[in-house]
C-alpha cells in the first residue's frame, strides 16, 4: 500500500492527549480510502477524453472568477510556463476554452473557458464529487458520526 508521508511544515507527533496508533490507523484507513477506493481520476480522465492533468487545468479555469493569464494559470497549478502553452494548445483545440490577448498587456494571453469547456468542467466535478460506495454501504449513525468528525477536522484546520 503506498502510504502518506508526513506533509511539509505538519507536526511530526501527535498532539498531547492524542493515541498515536489510532491516529496512524485513522490516517492509513482514510488514505486507502481516498487514494485506493475512491480514486475517480482514470474515471474523470476516461469520460472526458484526455489526461487528468488537462481536466484539472480546465476544472481551474472553470471555477476562476475571471480569466486568467497563461503565467497565472501555470502559477496557480504550480508548473512551467512552456508545459501550460501545450495543455492550453490542447484545451483549444478541443473547444474547451479560447485563448486571447491580454488587453492590459498585449505581449500575454488570456484563457477564457468555453460553453463546452464548462460543462466537461461540471462533469468532471460530478465524478470526483461521487462519494465511494462504502460510504453510502453505512448505517446512519456511522455516517452522522463520521460527517462530524470530518466537518471538525476541516474546520480546526
Amino acid at each position: 500500500m503506498n502510504q502518506p508521508g508526513p506533509r511539509p511544515g505538519a507536526a511530526s507527533g501527535p498532539a498531547p492527549g492524542a493515541e498515536p496508533d489510532a491516529a496512524r490507523r485513522v490516517w492509513s484507513n482514510l488514505w486507502t480510502l481516498m487514494q485506493e477506493r475512491g480514486d475517480r481520476r482514470a474515471e474523470v480522465a476516461e469520460a472526458l477524453g484526455m489526461s487528468f492533468f488537462r481536466t484539472k487545468v480546465l476544472r481551474r479555469l472553470a471555477a476562476a472568477p475571471e480569466p486568467l493569464t497563461l503565467r497565472g494559470l501555470a502559477d496557480l497549478l504550480g508548473t512551467d510556463r512552456p508545459y501550460i502553452t501545450l495543455v492550453v494548445d490542447d484545451l483549444v483545440e478541443r473547444g474547451f476554452v479560447e485563448r486571447t490577448a491580454n488587453p492590459a498587456d498585449r505581449r500575454s494571453k488570456i484563457v477564457t473557458v468555453t460553453g463546452a469547456g464548462r460543462a466537461a468542467a461540471a462533469e468532471a466535478e460530478r465524478i470526483l464529487g461521487t462519494p465511494p460506495a462504502a460510504l453510502y454501504e453505512l448505517p446512519p449513525e456511522d455516517l452522522a458520526v463520521l460527517d462530524r468528525v470530518a466537518a471538525r477536522l476541516v474546520e480546526d484546520h
